[in-house]
């Protein structure tokens, strides 16, 4: 009895060793909402080499024709894993299939071809529209059961593809891209890789859509059309684990109307003066586990989406069920992001034991009229930040595209027309039942910035058991329901709370720090049920209250 018992226990043991098993059981822990347990990829025993289907290493060799023929082999044999040993493999497009692991060996080098003559134009969502891109170099399309996995590094050519702006890096830096070719801007400010670039950014009135031009032209414009360099489009059971991804020329990692999908153990690298180079942009996904990685980008970081306007509403899938724990951010515009293209919504996500450091804003939430959408149901907690330029936690509804540290020719957006009531629509987004938990920030800007629309205001954001030492306090325009429990703000300019506009916002047990006497003011005639901290209260001086605000709304 007691032998068989030690044979049970031992295969127990052996059951959950495993490293990624016993990480996902963890991963799980404290959710706040009901979480389906990821289901994980699992490969048969074929394994092949790159080296046996022609694959040539040194850089100098095109591998396109290699990888294809080993994915093809590997499929026709029911899946199994691709091994890409140590060495430099420069490559065109990778296509992945169902049941195939593209196993990235440490040392090994995959670089993608400059040529864009190697990626075809095809039909994509690309910042939550449908539209038509150049081919990514890594994909897959209703594929079940793929993986990327080992200690390489996948490098996208990005430096091939990006615009660069003169203000965003230095002057030798500047001088060395002009001697490599390309053309200027008229102003001289904005450097482009290609006349096909530069027309294709002229022929663009929004963002990164050609719209002046008929799709018959797109291909005079080709090199504008950056694809994302991992695009995973409809594909269950995904698994991302080891590799670094850099230097992409687009988004990074794309995985778009996604199940079953963990991306753990990843380096996520961009140069931060890469235009659009976010790190993950977790797409109209489900089911979804992101731990354990490292980033440092030239745009958002970790970005939930959910498609844009009418193309994301028509859509009709939220991004939900996201487990993110564990990440690191070095730099981007922002550390963990929902918006600003969230038409299908987001729900049920869970963000804790993150560190930012430097990232342009801490924890963003970005919107504006006519995405419609509903964000809902989101926690964050365990956060921890340093040096954080703009807000550590900041709500934008009112998003123009601007990077949160303002470029050259840029202007600061805002509450532009506070007073203005529109009327609530499908386009109208909603913000709601947003719960932080043990945020903690130093020498930063500003802490806590909450920008409603006047005809739809942010709605049960709760902020607790946290501390900001940052310059700037706290704006609240057009909310309702805001609850600060426990809240340290050690701040050294301004005032230490506007509200305007908002109700039903509790400020009773907010610790205000500052080498001046704590200020609070309140305005607006929308504006009730505001309760501040009573030794603040008893100091008349320490409370301002609008002419406009009705009586007995601050207690």
């Amino acid at each position: 009895m007691k032998k068989s018992l030690t044979i049970i226990s031992l295969a127990v043991t052996m059951m959950f060793s495993g490293h990624a098993y016993a990480q996902n059981l963890d991963i799980y822990k404290n959710i706040e909402f009901t979480m389906p347990q990821v289901v994980e990829t699992s490969f048969p025993a074929n394994i092949v080499s790159i080296t046996q289907f022609g694959g040539v290493s040194g850089g100098n060799v095109k591998n396109t024709q290699a990888f294809k023929k080993a994915i093809d082999d590997l499929s026709k044999k029911g899946g199994g894993k691709l091994i890409v040993p140590r060495g430099m493999w420069l490559t065109g497009p990778i296509e992945l299939k169902s049941n195939i692991n593209l196993h990235v060996e440490e040392g090994a080098f995959i670089i993608f071809s400059k040529d864009k003559n190697d990626y075809p134009l095809v039909d994509v969502s690309f910042e939550g529209l449908n539209t038509t891109r150049c081919q990514s170099p890594i994909s897959a399309k209703n594929a079940t059961n793929i993986a990327i996995t080992g200690k390489g590094v996948i490098d996208g050519s990005g430096d091939a593809w990006r615009a660069i702006k003169k203000s965003k890096v230095a002057e030798s830096e500047w001088k060395e891209i002009i001697k490599s070719g390309g053309i200027l801007s008229s102003d001289g400010k904005t450097w482009y890789p290609s006349e096909s670039y530069k027309k294709g950014f002229e022929s663009s009135s929004s963002f990164n859509v050609p719209d002046k031009i008929s799709k018959d032209e797109l291909n005079t414009v080709k090199d504008f059309l950056r694809p994302v360099m991992v695009s995973l489009v409809g594909c269950d059971k995904v698994l991302l684990d080891g590799p670094t991804f850099q230097n992409s020329p687009a988004w990074n990692l794309h995985p778009l109307m996604c199940s079953n999908l963990i991306l753990r153990n990843l380096t996520v690298r961009n140069p931060w003066f890469s235009q659009n180079g976010d790190g993950v942009d977790l797409e109209s996904c489900k089911n979804v586990l992101i731990y354990d990685n490292t980033f440092d980008v030239g745009d958002d970081a970790i970005c939930i989406k959910s498609g844009k306007n009418e193309d994301g509403r028509k859509r009709g899938m939220p991004t939900e069920n996201v487990i993110i724990k564990n990440n690191i951010v070095y730099h981007g515009h922002g550390g963990f992001v929902v918006g600003s293209e969230m038409s299908g919504g987001a729900r049920n996500i869970h963000v804790s034991d993150c560190t930012f450091i430097g990232t342009d804003i801490g924890l963003r939430f970005k919107t504006t009229r006519g995405r419609g959408g509903i964000v809902e149901n989101i926690y964050i907690k365990n956060i921890d930040m340093i040096n954080i330029p703009t807000q550590t936690i900041g709500f934008n509804m009112f998003y123009e595209g601007s990077s949160p540290v303002l470029e050259d020719g840029q202007k600061q957006e805002g509450n532009k027309t506070p007073e203005k009531v529109y009327p609530v629509t499908e386009e109208t987004p909603i913000f709601r039942n947003i719960f932080f938990k043990n945020i903690n920030a130093v020498n930063s800007y500003e802490a806590i910035t909450l920008f409603g629309l006047s005809e739809m205001n942010l709605k049960n954001i709760v902020i607790e058991d946290s501390k900001f030492d940052t310059k700037k306090a706290l704006t609240i325009v057009d909310a309702d329901g805001i609850q600060l429990k426990n809240v340290t703000l050690k701040y050294t300019e301004g005032t230490g709370a506007t509200v305007y506009n908002s109700k039903n916002i509790n400020l009773s047990t907010v610790k205000f720090e500052s080498p001046a006497k704590p200020y609070i003011k309140v305005l607006g005639n929308k504006t009730g049920a505001v309760a501040v901290p009573k030794d603040l209260l008893s100091d008349k001086s320490t409370v301002s209250v609008g002419t406009e605000v009705a009586k007995n709304s601050v207690k």
